[in-house]
């Protein structure tokens, strides 16, 4: 991994002030691997919610699904997350459905910095192939699932506040985009309000 100038990673902390980097997007775009080093190279705390959410219920994702189904999930997601949120700053990488819910949403917007992990479909059914824990594609056709889950997604995701291009590169590469973006994001936005 490669090491962020000290400098650099101050002014980004100082520039986010309270609030979290949020990584949003589809299961398999890499929010918990890229938030895990972002976090690193910015010596912040680092925060998966599905594992918080599993911390606090003492059951895995799947089986919350499978014992409450997933409107109570999606309610012990966003209490979670709000709750996470009010500790900042942090990186924070939510579950694929957490951004769609309107009032998670809301509190992203209101406390944190959110950055979508854009990923194509073929990236993605790689990438999650390799595991078997994902309770939504847990169906005879997967790939229609996720090809679903984009279509009704995708456009939600497009209102977070950064984009980056998931890819099969350096895992340091996209670290990099996102660091100067949400640097950028801050300054620009800091300097709209002095104007």
């Amino acid at each position: 991994m490669k090491m962020l100038p000290r400098a650099k990673a101050n002014a980004l902390i100082e520039a986010l002030g309270g609030r979290s980097i949020v990584f949003v997007g589809l299961m398999g775009a890499g929010k918990t691997v890229i938030g895990k080093q972002v976090a690193a190279m910015l010596s912040l705390p680092f925060v998966d919610s599905d594992h918080e959410i599993e911390a606090v219920s003492r059951m895995t994702i799947p089986e919350i699904f499978e014992a409450y189904g997933e409107q109570e999930f999606r309610a012990l997601e966003q209490r979670v997350i709000l709750r996470v949120l009010e500790s900042g700053p942090q990186v924070l990488s939510t579950g694929g459905g957490a951004f769609i819910n309107e009032n998670t949403r809301a509190a992203i917007i209101a406390q944190g910095i959110s950055v979508w992990l854009k990923a194509d479909l073929n990236l993605l059914m790689e990438r999650v192939s390799r595991r078997q824990n994902r309770p939504l594609l847990k169906v005879a056709d997967p790939r229609a699932v996720m090809a679903d889950l984009m279509a009704r997604r995708y456009p939600v995701y497009e209102t977070a506040n950064i984009i980056i291009h998931s890819r099969d590169v350096q895992k340091d590469v996209i670290c990099a985009e996102v660091i100067e973006e949400v640097l950028r994001h801050c300054l620009s936005a800091t300097e709209g309000q002095t104007v």
